[in-house]
């Protein structure tokens, strides 16, 4: 994710990627995940990771685990760490306080012994006891020359150090070794509630010991590790990403001999699932459809199919046949006959498909993420926040959240928090700050910014029909209507031919411009142009118009209803840029933007829509300011204080004119919401803390640059056979315990066999 405007070095990177969500599943084969009468306003959707005791798991095995790509970097705290990094190095490296299903941040016991503040004055210190068996691969105990090391190249005091993530660090004074190594005495200079975000992941010091190492040495390898799995290696050409067990691991032993991270791309992974190169991959709703009907086209228990090899034959295969029965030529004939060997064929790659593809069942939950409308207040209608507000109060979030997650059978609460999610301790609704959908009322305070129905078409310069400005510009030439009074019919019933032809061309022009990517909703009704409305009527593009019928040159076309009813200012429309991406990954993200054009403009808001490639989407559009509106998703985190300050930060202006935004990609912020994270990050009381972020998010809602739509599904296709793995949810995978519950047969880990 870029960091626009930021320094390297002075940005906290969040912990995942802003993600895009996926297509919506158009039949609703999936049981849903929460029983009867749960809240998911206060209740998280629960894991679906078919959890089973690890002595009922196999010992053994090569896993394949499908991830966008092999990571550019290994080192998580680089701009350029991705998901996949996250993924790898989590079953490589130490994490302190790793997240629960709750989303609450737990004390690992395979690292920790303890970790608890002991001194609150005058200083914050926190004292780590680390577990007497931990060690890194290489033998020697983790200890606290590792936390200096990293503490050290964190900290942003040292800009050799390429880190795209300090927050915390910076608070750090001092770090001491209590009565031994395996004492980590830290000593912060300023209050730091979050500090269990510190040291996750630990890397060793001999590759934040300097530089080098952590610029450039960790980024394709890591010698040095200490979790259930070592890294074996790296094969950016093969796209694989091999570890296997780490003899020195001192907890549960892994079940699995090896877990190999395969690089297959989102739309590509339905074949990789069938053919058997993975056994574990996220996947968008189309392919959970595909996984859905292979159980029923299977029988559910992986019988035979419900129909045979016939049934699949196309009307085109089966007229050919009834015209050889009929006596029809040798060459129809054998046309006939190639079309019905490659339906059979075709059938027979479906059966086949069906049959690998009954083999996997469809772990689902909600990520731990939200996805949001941003509206971006830097310039233009949208930095007037009584607008902002107006669009969020026409939206029916719950349509939306509907539209995206009630056909996977997942609640559809849309989240009332930018902060905290439903199940989370810090979760409390705070939309009403905003208020409820109220139509009238947007519409109320659109007029109060001056946005009023027919705005577009009054303007404050003089626009009199054949006003002495007009007649001058024209160079006082006679009235079109005296000069068709001296022309012949012949004439003028040509000059009516030829408008017949200028409207057909307009139309046709219109249609391509839709087509190509661009068009824009509101101003595109009958009768009507994108410009507002004035130019060719109902009655020109008439071909049985009455002959001579215009009016005067410089009148006005009477403007039809549907433009009178656009909102406008000043002779100018408002009309807002919607940038959506256009791959088809991005289904959903499309759908809910159609709905939401649909529902701006009910209330008279024109929206041109500019549809982006997928990987332009982000960089290209949303951090640039490249948007009015625009949808794109956050990841939630047990540390709000930290995490979302940078998001919801005031941009501040920078010496050459830009504004440094952080990670405010919408732009509107206020000083007041800075404090309240300022205040949230320094209170060492927990519930004191959550107060002030619920303070902090009341006024978030209230700036409306931020509307959170829905929890964004969590789609997981899984070998039947796998246990422990799945749609996690909030909580971190805990890899030891992920294995078959029969054994499989053994192969090289890295040629995506088992």
């Amino acid at each position: 994710m870029s960091h626009v405007g930021v320094p390297r070095g002075t940005v906290r990177k969040r912990r995942s990627v802003a993600l895009l969500a996926t297509g919506v599943l158009t039949i609703p084969v999936l049981a849903g995940c929460t029983s009867d009468g749960e809240d998911p306003t206060s209740v998280a959707v629960p894991q679906d990771i078919a959890p089973v005791s690890r002595d009922r798991v196999a010992d053994g095995s090569t896993l394949n685990w499908a991830i966008d790509a092999v990571p550019s970097t290994l080192n998580a705290f680089q701009a350029d760490a991705d998901g996949a990094t996250t993924r790898i190095t989590g079953a490589l490296l130490p994490s302190l306080f790793p997240m629960d299903a709750k989303g609450e941040p737990r004390l690992n016991p395979d690292y920790l012994e303890s970790a608890k503040v002991i001194e609150r004055e005058p200083k914050q210190v926190v004292l780590y006891k680390l577990n007497q068996q931990a060690v890194w691969s290489d033998g020697r105990e983790i200890g606290a020359p590792d936390f200096v090391a990293q503490w050290r190249a964190l900290s942003g005091k040292d800009s050799a150090f390429w880190t795209a993530r300090n927050a915390g660090y910076e608070r750090i004074e001092k770090i001491e070794r209590g009565k031994d190594d395996l004492q980590v005495r830290v000593t912060f200079s300023k209050p730091y509630a979050d500090w269990r975000s510190l040291f996750s992941p630990l890397y060793p010091k001999e590759v934040t010991g300097s530089p080098g190492t952590f610029n450039d040495g960790a980024r394709t390898t890591l010698r040095n590790t200490a979790g259930p799995f070592r890294l074996r290696s790296v094969n950016k050409p093969k796209g694989t990403v091999v570890l296997d067990r780490n003899p020195r691991w001192w907890g549960d032993e892994a079940r699995l001999d090896s877990l190999v991270f395969r690089a297959v791309e989102p739309g590509k992974r339905t074949d990789a699932l069938a053919e058997g190169t993975v056994d574990v991959a996220d996947i968008d709703p189309a392919t959970a459809n595909s996984i859905a009907l292979a159980a029923r086209y299977r029988g559910g228990n992986g019988g035979p199919p419900a129909h045979g090899p016939g049934a699949g034959i196309t009307p085109a295969a089966a007229l050919r046949s009834w015209a050889l029965a009929h006596g029809s030529d040798e060459e129809a004939a054998e046309t006939a006959r190639a079309a019905r060997e490659e339906t059979r064929e075709a059938v027979a790659v479906y059966a086949a498909e069906q049959k690998s593809l009954s083999g996997f069942a469809v772990r689902k939950s909600l990520e731990p993420s939200y996805t949001q409308l941003a509206l971006n207040g830097e310039s233009g209608p949208l930095s007037d926040d009584r607008v902002r507000r107006a669009i969020a109060r026409t939206l029916d979030r719950q349509e939306l959240a509907d539209a995206v997650l009630k056909p996977l059978g997942l609640p559809a609460k849309p989240p009332g928090s930018h902060l905290a999610l439903a199940g989370q301790p810090g979760y409390k609704d705070g939309s009403g700050a905003l208020g409820e959908r109220d139509t009238k009322e947007a519409q109320a305070l659109l007029a109060d910014a001056g946005w009023t129905p027919g705005g577009a078409l009054r303007s404050t310069r003089d626009t009199k029909a054949g006003s002495e400005a007009e007649k001058k510009d024209e160079g006082e030439k006679p009235a079109a209507g005296e000069k068709a009074a001296d022309e012949d019919k012949a004439e003028k019933a040509e000059k009516a031919g030829k408008k017949d032809e200028k409207a057909e061309d307009t139309e046709k022009d219109d249609k391509a411009s839709r087509e190509e990517g661009e068009y824009t909703v509101g101003d595109d009704k009958p009768g009507s142009r994108s410009s507002g409305g004035s130019g060719v009527t109902a009655q020109d593009k008439q071909p049985g118009g009455v002959a001579g019928a215009y009016a005067p040159a410089g009148t006005a076309a009477p403007a039809p209803a549907a433009v009178k009813s656009r909102l406008g200012k000043d002779g100018k429309p408002l009309s807002l840029r919607f940038v959506l991406p256009s791959g088809p990954g991005s289904q959903s993200l499309r759908t809910v933007g159609e709905k939401i054009v649909a529902m701006l403009d009910s209330i008279g808001i024109s929206t041109q829509v500019t549809k982006v490639a997928d990987d332009s989407y982000f960089k290209d559009h949303i951090a640039s300011g490249d948007y009015d509106l625009a949808l794109y998703s956050w990841p939630a985190t047990a540390y709000p204080a930290t995490d979302g300050r940078p998001i919801f930060a005031k941009p501040e202006p920078a010496t050459d004119g830009s504004l440094l935004v952080a990670q405010n990609y919408t732009r509107v912020g206020s000083d007041h919401i800075d404090q309240l994270f300022d205040r949230a990050v320094a209170e060492l009381d927990a519930d004191a803390s959550r107060d002030l972020l619920k303070q902090a998010d009341a006024r978030i809602w209230a700036a409306a640059g931020s509307i959170p739509l829905y929890q964004r599904p969590q789609l997981v296709a899984v070998d039947k056979k796998l246990a422990n793995i799945g749609a996690f949810g909030f909580a971190a995978p805990r890899y030891q315990d992920i294995g078959f519950t029969a054994r499989q047969a053994a192969g090289p880990p890295a040629n995506g066999k088992k």
